[in-house]
């Protein structure tokens, strides 16, 4: 069985030629070692984090830009013919290349412009090399009716900083040093970038471009000019149907590029992977192009950590996230079991064990060296969670075997007190969390000393996160034949279940969000009581959980996921938009957050048995893979229409969670077709 790569991204020149939609719709490209590359459309640099090679090169995770941009041009005799467009701090554009830009696409995930220069046609087109920091270049001449002769011109641009900051005026001028169709590039405690061509000549350049302005950077109240250094031009003879171009990486050993080969790999490699996906998960052949494409995104944030360890990671999102304990967790069935990944899943869940500490997971990887962050009250129960989609996928009950000892690790600290005031009151079987200063649920703003929403007490989700590890761990015993432990487990999770009545709202309103709280119970309605009937198992009966679902639906249910708090509620926020301090007091106060729709429409489908429905819940979602970063679904959304995109670009778990009830629901909706097609031939 072999695959298409999906043509859902294709934008015309009524897009590419207009400057604000161009920029901003974005492409986001990766390595699976922690590098990236990323932009706009147009061309033009509008985040700090735009660059073609980002990559960790001191610590893990820890990236810096290296290659930040790459201008090209035309050179027809005498005339130069820009194929770029920057933006300055003065607020002048050089539109040149925005206006003669025809058409972009992906192909699978490789961006893809053509322009339209006179009668001339000529494709670029970017990719990166998988499994190491390096980025390749393309250009062919598509058309040239009258045959001229054509050569390419590109300035390269580099710099080495963090890729959260701007450049400062401190940095010195790197040591290049030229031979053949090569140019490296040497910057103090830094990897060489090495610049490769096999078909064009180099040329030595050691000058600033300054006052880039980055209009996503003054949006988020953030330092909004930066500079970068030139370090050389390459030119290129332009040949019709030929493909010219050049490679940029930090890897010792990098072998030559031969441009068409290296293609071709990028392309294989995501055909590959639809093809494992289809044979190894699915037996449907009618996958929507959309679905396709966001199995492709899947593979963007599964790394492989480059830290000596050498365990698979996944990044919590791009261009800003690393890596994220309780992100990992949610995300993995939808990146790795939704996609076949089997032994990527089983390596990852083994890779945490040794990072468990007190029954907890570090939610935070700072980076080499430094102390994992153990601040989150469910990183540790959505691993429980992970191990149990992982185990009804694969049936590899002797991997659970290998993590039972620390999966009862868990439930020993939780119940029995750890950090941070977690710990079950034996009053009730419920979980407590929380103490002044530290955010421990998933809504987790916190501006300097100030935490948006403590939720100190004991959180609905965390509770229904609890009550089903319980009778989680209780089935993993029954396989494992622990009879004990099946029974205190079991025990447990009834204790868990009484206590957890106490959310259910007499009004029929749904569920409080927090119990027992500094100030009393929390009622404000928020989407964090969905999980008491999307998880597997369920604290509720069927009227109470058809209740929450009703409450979501009415009051936090938008096209692209659930808004973190009702209108109408006390601090809710329509916008997420202004300085820090505006964002993130705004990011859990009615931002809309897209995990949640995965969520919502499997809790849906339980209680309405209506696949279908639930299905159509998540079709909105297509559309966005054609908005904003293209081919990827990103973090949130405003509260209000038309609820525009916000925040990282590229997020896991929007993917992730997508993905999983996708996968869910439409195995659900074809077992029901099959059954009834037996029914009417029986």
């Amino acid at each position: 069985m072999r695959v298409d790569l999906p043509q859902l991204v294709r934008l015309g020149r009524e897009v590419c030629a207009d400057l604000d939609q161009a920029e901003r719709h974005e492409w986001w490209l990766t390595n699976g070692k922690g590098g990236y590359a990323g932009g706009t459309v147009a061309g033009t640099l509008t985040r700090r984090y735009n660059g073609l090679l980002i990559a960790p090169t001191q610590s893990n995770l820890q990236r810096q830009l290296l290659f930040a941009k790459a201008d090209a041009e035309l050179l027809d005799g005498d005339r130069v013919l820009p194929l770029y467009t920057n933006r300055w701090g003065s607020g002048a554009i050089e539109l040149q290349g925005n206006l003669v830009l025809e058409s972009f696409a992906l192909e699978g995930r490789m961006p893809v412009w053509r322009y339209r220069v006179d009668d001339l046609l000529i494709e670029a087109r970017i990719w990166m090399e998988h499994g190491r920091h390096c980025t390749v270049l393309a250009w062919c001449l598509l058309e040239n009716p009258v045959g001229r002769e054509v050569r390419l011109r590109v300035r390269l641009m580099t710099n080495v900083r963090d890729h959260h900051g701007v450049t400062g005026f401190d940095r010195p001028f790197p040591v290049s040093h030229i031979s053949d169709c090569e140019l490296d590039v040497h910057y103090p405690d830094s990897p060489v970038l090495h610049f490769h061509s096999r078909c064009g000549s180099v040329e030595a350049a050691n000058f600033w471009v300054e006052d880039f302005d980055l209009p996503a950077e003054h949006e988020r109240g953030l330092p909004d000019r930066d500079r970068h250094q030139c370090v050389g031009l390459m030119t290129f003879p332009v040949c019709l149907g030929h493909w010219v171009g050049l490679t940029a990486s930090i890897e010792q050993d990098e072998p030559p590029c031969y441009l068409e080969e290296s293609m071709r790999r990028f392309l294989a490699h995501d055909c590959d992977m639809l093809t494992r996906t289809k044979v190894t998960v699915s037996a449907f052949t009618q996958v929507p192009a959309w679905v396709d494409q966001l199995l492709l995104a899947a593979d963007s944030f599964v790394i492989r950590q480059q830290d000596g360890s050498g365990r698979h990671a996944i990044v919590a999102g791009y261009p800003w996230f690393g890596e994220w304990g309780r992100d990992s967790m949610i995300a993995l069935p939808g990146l790795l079991l939704a996609t076949g990944r089997y032994t990527q899943a089983r390596e990852l869940l083994l890779g945490y064990l040794p990072l468990m500490d007190r029954g907890m997971l570090p939610n935070w990887f700072p980076g080499d060296g430094e102390t994992p962050q153990y601040n989150t009250a469910d990183a540790a129960l959505w691993y429980i969670e992970a191990w149990c989609a992982y185990l009804t996928a694969v049936k590899d009950v002797q991997s659970v075997v290998q993590a039972w000892p620390v999966l009862q690790q868990i439930v020993a600290h939780y119940r029995d007190g750890t950090r941070h005031g977690i710990g079950m009151d034996t009053g009730d079987g419920l979980l407590r969390a929380g103490e002044a200063g530290v955010q421990l649920t998933w809504m987790d703003a916190k501006v300097g000393d100030h935490v948006v929403t403590p939720r100190i007490g004991k959180p609905v989700e965390i509770n229904a996160l609890w009550f089903n590890a319980l009778q989680t761990m209780a089935e993993f015993a029954l396989v494992l034949k622990d009879e004990v432990h099946a029974h205190e487990y079991a025990a447990l999770a009834d204790r868990a279940r009484a206590g957890f009545q106490r959310y259910v709202r007499p009004d029929g309103m749904g569920l409080l969000d927090v119990l027992d709280g500094p100030d009393g119970d929390d009622a404000r309605i928020r989407p964090n009581q969905i999980f008491a009937v999307s998880l597997p198992f369920s604290p509720l009966n069927y009227a109470a959980q058809r209740a929450v679902v009703q409450v979501c639906e009415q009051h936090l249910l938008t096209p692209f996921g659930l808004r973190s708090l009702a209108p109408g509620e006390a601090d809710y926020r329509p916008h997420y938009q202004g300085d820090v301090w505006a964002r993130d007091t705004a990011y859990h106060q009615g931002t809309v957050w897209a995990w949640l729709l995965g969520h919502y429409a499997l809790a849906e489908y339980r209680v309405s048995g209506d696949s279908a429905l639930a299905l159509s819940r998540l079709a909105p979602m297509a559309s966005q893979l054609v908005e904003d970063g293209l081919g990827t679904l990103g973090e949130i959304f405003d509260a209000e229409a038309p609820h525009r995109a916000r925040g990282a670009p590229s997020q896991a778990w929007s993917v992730a969670c997508t993905l999983e009830a996708w996968w869910k629901l439409y195995r659900a909706q074809h077992a029901t077709q099959s059954e009834d097609s037996h029914d009417q031939h029986s």
